[in-house]
């Protein structure tokens, strides 16, 4: 069994995505992305409004190892941010599916979920 909630879909870059209501998922990185990269000491979000591609590049995160980019999972429109991120960024590696989400996307019409790994492929992916 994978150490990765089985109800997301998860992308390469090591991201996952829940889907909503209405067309809405929200997206933030995985625990293995948040151990990867240690504690995180300043986020970068998108706009909210901000018309994205899948593989756009709309953030980041510094860390005290690394700065990463944050890459746009699907293709939409950026409808949330997380707020609480400004004053604590460390959220993000503390609860990485919880209150560390990173922003919501409002999805185009052709954005296919299927595209994206389900936990076991995900957990092949990284080999956890």
């Amino acid at each position: 069994m994978p150490g990765f909630p089985e109800d997301l879909k998860y992308t390469a870059e090591h991201e996952w995505v829940r889907t909503g209501n209405a067309g809405v998922v929200r997206v933030g990185i995985t625990s293995y992305a948040a151990e990867q990269l240690g504690d995180i000491v300043y986020v970068s979000l998108p706009e909210v409004g901000e018309a994205v591609a899948v593989g756009d590049a709309v953030g980041e995160l510094e860390s005290t190892k690394s700065v990463s980019d944050v890459f746009a999972p699907l293709p939409g429109v950026v409808s949330a941010v997380n707020p609480q991120l400004d004053e604590a960024p460390e959220t993000v590696g503390g609860d990485p599916y919880g209150d560390g989400w990173l922003f919501e996307l409002e999805l185009d019409e052709d954005a296919d979920l299927d595209t994206l790994l389900d936990a076991d492929g995900y957990a092949a992916e990284t080999g956890a």
